[in-house]
C-alpha cells in the first residue's frame, strides 16, 4: 500500500463517487441478482460479521487487511443507503451530512468556543448535548440491544458515571466484586438456582466495571483470554496426542502438567 496524503480530498471524493456508483449499478435492473434480492433486514447479519472481521484485522495489525475489511463494512453502509434511495428515503449523502453535523455539534471545543479540561469533560459534554438533541431520550436508549453484553455492561456503567453515579475508584469496585462473589457463594450453598443466576449476573457486571475503572475493555480482555485458552488447549492436546495418549484417560494432575507445558511452549 502506498502512503496517502491525508489532505487529498479530491482523490477521496472521486473514489467515493466511483464506489457509490458501483453499488447503485449492482442494485439496478440488470445488476447482480443476489444484491438486488437483499433487504435491510437480510443484510443485518453481514453488518455484524463485517464489524467483527474489522476487529480481527485491527488485532492482526495488517494494514492491507484492515483496509480490505473496512471496505467490506463500508459496502454494508452503501447497500443500506442505496436500498433506502430505492424506497424513497435517505441516500448516502444524507448519512454523511448527518454524521458531519452531529460531530460538529458535539465537539464545540473544536468547532466552537467551549473550553474543556481533558477527555473526561469531553464525554460529559457529549452526553449533555445528546440529551439536548433528543429531550425524551433516556440515558441508556442509545445502547444497541444486540451488542455483546459484557461490552454493554461496561457502557452502562460508563454512561451512569458520566452523570455522577459511579464508584470513586478501582479499589472500591474491587470491594464490590468481592461482595458479589460472597453473595454468589451463599446462593450456591443454598442450592437456589434462580439466585445463582442473579448473583452471577451481578458478579459479571461488577467485574466489567472493575475493568472499566482499570482502563480496560472487558470484552477485549475476555476475547484475548478465549484466544489464549484455545491456543493452549490445542497445544496441550497436540502434546498428548504426540505421546500416544488420550486426554480422557489422564488424571487432573497429569492434565495440569500438560497444560503448564503447553503454556511454556507458547511463551
Amino acid at each position: 500500500m502506498t502512503r496517502k496524503n491525508e489532505h487529498d480530498h479530491e482523490d477521496a471524493a472521486r473514489a467515493f463517487v466511483d464506489f457509490v456508483e458501483v453499488v447503485r449499478r449492482l442494485r439496478a435492473p440488470g445488476g447482480c441478482p443476489w444484491d438486488r434480492e437483499q433487504t435491510p433486514t437480510s443484510l443485518k447479519p453481514f453488518i455484524v460479521e463485517e464489524s467483527y472481521e474489522v476487529i480481527d484485522a485491527i488485532d492482526s495489525g495488517d494494514q492491507a487487511e484492515i483496509c480490505e475489511e473496512l471496505g467490506d463494512l463500508l459496502l454494508q453502509i452503501a447497500l443500506q443507503s442505496q436500498i433506502s434511495v430505492e424506497q424513497g428515503g435517505f441516500d448516502i449523502a444524507d448519512v454523511a451530512r448527518g454524521i458531519t453535523a452531529k460531530l460538529i455539534h458535539r465537539h464545540p471545543h473544536v468547532f466552537g468556543d467551549v473550553e474543556v479540561d481533558g477527555s473526561g469533560e469531553v464525554l460529559k459534554n457529549w452526553e449533555q448535548l445528546k440529551k439536548q438533541e433528543k429531550e425524551d431520550r433516556g440515558l441508556f436508549d442509545g445502547l444497541p440491544s444486540q451488542m455483546p453484553v459484557l461490552q454493554k455492561a461496561a457502557r452502562i456503567g460508563e454512561k451512569a458515571g458520566r452523570v455522577g453515579f459511579d464508584w470513586p475508584d478501582a479499589a472500591a469496585v474491587r470491594e464490590k466484586v468481592a461482595e458479589e462473589l460472597t453473595e454468589l457463594d451463599e446462593a450456591v450453598a443454598r442450592g437456589d438456582g434462580e439466585a445463582m443466576e442473579h448473583e452471577i449476573g451481578d458478579l459479571l457486571f461488577a467485574v466489567a466495571q472493575w475493568a472499566r475503572h482499570l482502563g480496560l475493555a472487558p470484552e477485549e480482555a475476555l476475547r484475548g483470554c478465549c484466544g489464549r485458552f484455545q491456543a493452549r488447549f490445542e497445544q496441550m492436546t497436540g502434546l498428548i496426542d504426540g505421546e500416544g495418549r488420550a486426554i480422557a484417560e489422564l488424571s487432573a494432575d497429569r492434565l495440569e502438567e500438560y497444560w503448564q507445558r503447553a503454556k511454556e511452549a507458547l511463551r
